[in-house]
């Protein structure tokens, strides 16, 4: 049987500290759904999680950082945990490389403190969004308007609050990966 996502291509975007079921959890449930998923990060060979309160399980990283391309795939995930968003906006390269999928139209998934990513590159200005209740205000002054919501979408661009609203959040991973490409002015 067909998946719904057959043929689409999903980039995770993380580096050690990631929250383990924020990365896990919309892996799994999009490789169900028949995306070919892959993790990207700027560290070779794997990465380490963090569950909850200590360091988690190993991830194999599937693609350098170097090598990715948004032309390559359908949408980028950004899982959160407080250690993996604040390293990577500090990364030229994932910030690039994230508003890449923004320019092009695709899907931006961002969950926990991974929406500083979204504050980082400028995509947060002018959107509907939600995150982690800490950083909430670094949302707002951003420009976005901030909504407490398990899953808040604005055209394309998807976040979510934390690890209890996984479902909701590879559910709408799902249903805007299949609704394609979305027009919008460039970040």
């Amino acid at each position: 049987m067909a998946g719904p996502l057959d043929g689409k291509r999903i980039l995770i975007l993380a580096t050690n500290g990631f929250e383990q079921s924020e990365l896990e959890v919309p892996r799994d449930r999009l490789k169900a759904a028949g995306a070919q998923v892959d993790i990207v990060s700027p560290e070779q060979g794997e990465i380490k999680g963090w569950d909850m309160k200590d360091w988690g399980r190993k991830v194999k990283v599937d693609k350098p950082l170097g090598d990715a391309r948004a032309s390559d795939y359908d949408a980028i995930v950004l899982p959160g945990g407080q250690i993996n968003p604040d390293l990577l906006r500090v990364n030229k390269d994932a910030l690039a490389l994230i508003k890449a999928f923004y320019d092009a139209g695709k899907t931006v998934a961002a969950v926990c403190h991974a929406p500083w990513l979204l504050v980082e590159t400028g995509i947060a200005k002018g959107k509907k969004m939600t995150s982690y209740h800490s950083i909430k205000t670094d949302v707002m002054n951003a420009g976005a308007t901030w909504e407490d919501k398990e899953v808040v979408t604005d055209n394309g661009v998807i976040t979510s609050r934390n690890p209890g609203d996984l479902e909701a959040f590879s559910k709408k991973i799902i249903e805007e990966v299949k609704e394609g490409k979305h027009q919008r002015k460039a970040a």
